[in-house]
């Protein structure tokens, strides 16, 4: 399983985008599910950011900001993402495929960092993992002894090129604004 999560830790970006390829050509958008997903795309946009703009990696163990109410809320953001784009897709296959890919993928992939955290942290996360769930947050944020990597920094953020995931998702509405108009199922 090691081998596997390596594997998925390195290509999950390359994956997705040939699976935005996949995705693409299933996709069947109309306007309103157009700015349906864009607004729900926007709010993991939103979480991402949160998130990345707190993430000290491999320097810290980051228990601030979002990371008081789940471990993983970059992933939190990007499922989010995942529902906006299917949203925004119109298609219930294009849906399927982007759940599976994030349910895949992305589960391995925490379990591999967490086993890394563990590794780097110690004592510090397995205290932080008993008080934080994995993915789905808690409803309030924790308040545990480990000590906190502070606030938001918009230089983090863009240290973390978050900045990226924005104008990654920006680019896939733009492009189902296009099937809309000219969709691809015509052209064949």
């Amino acid at each position: 399983m090691s081998d596997l999560a390596g594997i998925f830790a390195r290509w999950r970006v390359r994956l997705g985008y040939v699976l935005a390829l996949v995705v693409l050509w299933f996709a069947r958008p109309t306007l309103r599910s157009i700015a349906i997903g864009g607004v729900v795309g926007v709010v993991g946009l939103v979480v991402r950011a949160l998130a990345a703009g707190h993430l000290h990696k491999q320097d810290v163990l980051t228990v601030s900001g979002p990371y008081a109410y789940t471990r993983n809320p970059l992933y939190l953001g990007s499922a989010i993402l995942a529902l906006g784009a299917a949203a925004a897709s119109n298609s219930m296959i294009s849906g399927a495929i982007l759940v599976a890919y994030f349910a895949l993928v992305y589960s391995v992939v925490m379990r591999r960092e967490e086993r890394e955290l563990r590794g780097h942290h110690g004592e510090a996360f397995d205290d932080y993992a008993r008080r934080v769930p994995l993915f789905f947050p808690r409803l309030t944020p924790s308040r545990g002894s480990v000590a906190s990597s502070g606030s938001f920094s918009l230089a983090q953020y863009r240290k973390n090129h978050e900045y990226e995931a924005a104008i990654g998702f920006l680019v896939l509405l733009a492009v189902l604004c296009a099937l809309w108009k000219w969709p691809l199922h015509n052209l064949f």
